[in-house]
Formats: structure tokens, sequence, C-alpha cells
């Protein structure tokens, strides 16, 4: 199985906008146990950071998340915990940030000859004490996905 990471930038204040891009480790619930403590790739975009062009955003944080194989919880399965963690650890208004999943190309089979397409999941909360709960996932669509695709250099 071969996955592609990519984080290339156009130019200096594209670049500026990335605030943070590491492997983020959540504790999970349940005390001593620590249910549901996981590992990601994050990466944190400030659109304040970039070239506005004289446009404002709504969302002016962009969290971007992947899995890592390392981690023994997916994304998916820890959405609203993962959100209402880095919304807390990063200070950021849930209100201004838009959480995106993305999952990267994968080869596998024979030779490589079959692929599982690269895609982008945005996630919907509702938050409720600084809590995000009930989430909903829609696939990014153009011209959102080639915003995103283009911040991370690889659309």
């Amino acid at each position: 199985m071969n996955m592609n990471w990519h984080c290339g930038f156009k130019n200096d204040k594209e670049s500026n906008m990335l605030i943070h891009d590491d492997i983020f480790s959540w504790e999970g619930w349940g005390g001593e146990l620590k249910l549901a403590s996981g590992k990601c790739r994050l990466r944190i975009f400030d659109l304040r950071k970039g070239d506005t062009k004289g446009l404002s955003h709504l969302r002016t944080v962009i969290v971007i998340v992947s899995d890592v194989p390392e981690s023994g919880m997916s994304i998916k399965s820890c959405a609203g915990h993962l959100a209402t963690t880095i919304a807390e650890d990063f200070h950021i208004d849930s209100a201004r940030m838009l959480f995106v999943e993305y999952y990267p190309a994968v080869t596998y089979g024979e030779d490589g000859k079959n692929t599982i397409p690269e895609r982008y999941e945005a996630v919907e909360f509702t938050w409720v004490e600084n809590k995000a709960i009930q989430p909903k996932w829609r696939t990014l669509k153009a011209p959102l996905l080639e915003n995103v695709g283009g911040m991370m250099g690889i659309v």
C-alpha cells in the first residue's frame, strides 16, 4: 500500500497560512483506559495570513486531518472528539473553523494496478457547550476543493 503526502506552496504568502503541520496525538476518554486515544496528521491553515485579495472569509481557519498508520483509531471514528480537542488546544473559534478529513490516494494490488482516489470530506458539527457532536460528512466540491487542495499543493 502506498500513500503519498504532499504539502507544497506556490509562494511565501501561501506558506505563511500554514500554522501547523505535524502528527497530533489526542487523549481519549474513560480515565486510565484512555479509550479512543489516537494520532493523526494535522494541518492548520489561517486564511488571514495569506493574500486575501480584499476578500473576507466566514471560516478563517481550515483544519485538515489525515489518518496515520501508527494510530489505533481512525479520524472518522473520533471526528467530534478530535474537532473538540483541536479547537481547545489551538484556541480556534469553532464557528470560524472548517474541519476537513483528507484521505490520500492509495494504490494496491499486483504491481499497484488498482487505485482508490484521494478524497476530501468536510465535516459539519453541532457545537454544544464547546463540544462537537452529530458530525455530518459531505464530499468537498469545487471551488472549495481546489482552494483546499491548492493550499496543500496537490490539486
